[in-house]
């Protein structure tokens, strides 16, 4: 299910990056041990009180110098109104209604029913008095908050998980054992041209579901006796004429649909060099804990030789380390080259992704592993595993059970991973490591 976006919108200098940080702290941290894993901190999600929304800091849009300052705060108002369910109307309480602030307005006003105001930089009861002249704006009372130092944040978010809907799960023809694929990448890759090879093909029986998203169809389809699950893309093509910040709201289409997927198919252009924008999207993937396959588009156009291809997935290795179990794929949707094989690879990662392996074959490789190279620490205090198993699938999860986790090093736990790959494959698949504490005798610490 898509989470509900709430993005942050505001002229300049009032707080909505501030704000943006404030709200992500309430989340826990997610740590990886992988090397390369980007952070993007322009969209992120929360929790309060039961519920999840994704927050956007429109804020990270960098808008060309040449733009005079009304149209960079059009664009931006009019992307947050076409990719949002709600806005956050941020203004600044100690300086009062701007000429900008009416503008926003002006812009948000037909939609008023989406904006909450929020007045950032109230400090204090005094700058709350001040609040009145806000009323003009014509979307009632501002919420008065000031993020920096977290003041009245809590019951802003009371506020906030209010004015977002209860979901309808219980209508929703249940399909949460299907596996769900999203084919992502930047524009112009041929993301739709895949796609439609791959729905387009005579043996697949395709069968359209409403989605949980404004105006999105997923896909249910058969492939060789499976059933699988396409998820909507269609969010992903521009929907406006406004140009400026379109690429920066298609991030958030791309990553709404690895959140609602299983399996991330990442398409990148043979033509092009492999792109900051790319990278982004490959490591949300990774660190959402996605299976991924990586697809070459576009195969038919650059010139190749017998070493074409290692060339291609040494440079991608090179550029994305934390990728190297992932499936590579050289194809052409415009010619219909290895289309075929990329269902023969989901088939496999989904295949590998809910394999288990048992707890003695595990002990028996762990034993090895620590043998070969037992666990140190800096410090020189004694480490030791105890034993291990597999929690779950999908993805593949392992708990270590050690007499001290925080004494286990991410070199050491990126070693297990690259031992855990070297024995068992899980190719295309995320592992999950978890280290607890327990005693010798296997007490709980």
């Amino acid at each position: 299910m898509r989470k509900y976006i709430v993005s942050i919108v505001g002229r300049p200098n009032v707080g909505k990056s501030t704000l943006f940080n404030r709200l992500c702290k309430k989340r826990s941290a997610i740590v990886d041990f992988e090397p390369g894993v980007t952070r993007d901190r322009k969209y992120e999600d929360v929790e309060w009180n039961g519920k999840v929304f994704k927050i956007v800091d429109t804020g990270g849009i960098i808008f060309d110098s040449k733009e005079n300052i009304d149209k960079m705060i059009k664009h931006q108002a009019v992307l947050a109104i076409e990719e949002s369910d709600l806005i956050l109307f941020v203004v600044d309480a100690k300086t009062g209604t701007t000429d900008i602030d009416s503008l926003i307005a002006r812009i948000l006003y037909p939609h008023r029913d989406k904006v909450m105001l929020v007045a950032n930089k109230a400090d204090n009861e005094k700058d709350e008095f001040e609040l009145y002249s806000f009323l003009q704006l014509g979307f009632g009372d501002a919420f008065p908050i000031a993020a920096n130092a977290g003041r009245n944040t809590g019951k802003f978010l009371d506020e906030l998980i209010n004015l977002i809907p209860e979901t309808a799960d219980d209508i929703e023809e249940d399909t949460s054992n299907i596996a769900r694929i999203a084919v992502v990448g930047r524009p112009n890759v041929g993301k739709s041209s895949i796609i439609n090879r791959l729905i387009g093909k005579e043996k697949l029986i395709v069968t359209e579901i409403p989605g949980t998203t404004r105006d999105t169809i997923d896909t249910q389809f058969r492939y060789d006796g499976m059933d699988y699950i396409l998820v909507d893309t269609a969010g992903l093509r521009r929907k406006t004429r406004v140009n400026y910040g379109v690429e920066y709201f298609s991030t958030m289409r791309t990553i709404d649909a690895i959140d609602r997927a299983d399996i991330a198919i990442i398409v990148l252009a043979a033509d092009e060099n492999i792109a900051d924008q790319d990278l982004k999207i490959a490591s949300y993937a990774k660190r959402k804990m996605k299976e991924i396959i990586i697809v070459y588009n576009k195969w038919d156009l650059p010139k190749k030789d017998n070493s074409s291809t290692g060339k291609f997935i040494n440079e991608l290795h090179h550029q994305m380390p934390f990728l190297q179990y992932a499936p590579v794929l050289f194809v052409s949707a415009k010619t219909g080259q290895r289309i075929p094989k990329l269902m023969e690879a989901v088939q496999l990662v989904v295949e590998e992704s809910n394999k288990r392996i048992g707890t003695s074959e595990l002990n028996r490789f762990m034993e090895s592993v620590i043998n070969h190279r037992p666990p140190t620490h800096p410090s020189g205090k004694h480490v030791r595993i105890y034993y291990i198993t597999q929690a779950a699938v999908n993805p593949p999860t392992f708990v270590f059970f050690c007499n001290t986790p925080s004494l286990i090093t991410e070199n050491y736990r990126k070693y297990i991973n690259n031992q855990l790959r070297e024995m068992f494959s899980f190719t295309g698949a995320s592992l999950r490591l978890i280290f607890k504490g327990k005693n010798k005798d296997g007490e709980q610490t």
